[in-house]
């Protein structure tokens, strides 16, 4: 399991704001804290001065709903859901200057 991954966290406390609060917290600091603490980008990018690296997480789950009546029955089935983040980080002069997140799953508990 990535970093990233421990830092998107599932549950009641998650929110899309507890994610944008830990993800702020890299804006201004060197791009090699970055990858120290969340691992190798699965992509980089760069574009004049700029450099973009990239961080995903995708993650599909299937709960099964039993049937009712006698040997399943009817009325059973299977839901599948996926689950995505995807971070793209703007580097600048060696500091991370922005951030921009799309998917699902970007929520996280907020640092305390």
């Amino acid at each position: 399991m990535s970093v990233l991954a421990g830092v998107l966290l599932l549950g009641a406390c998650a929110t899309r704001q507890g994610f944008e609060q830990r993800m702020n917290a890299y804006v201004g600091r060197p791009e090699a804290d970055l990858v120290a603490s969340l691992g190798v980008p699965v992509r980089t990018f760069e574009a004049g001065n700029r450099r973009f690296l990239q961080y995903e997480r995708r993650r599909v789950t299937a709960d099964a709903t039993p049937g009712w009546g006698w040997g399943g029955g009817w009325g059973g089935g299977t839901s599948v859901q996926t689950w995505d983040c995807s971070v793209t980080f703007e580097i600048a002069a060696g500091r991370v200057e922005a951030f921009t997140s799309r998917g699902n799953d970007c929520v996280a508990a907020a640092s305390s």
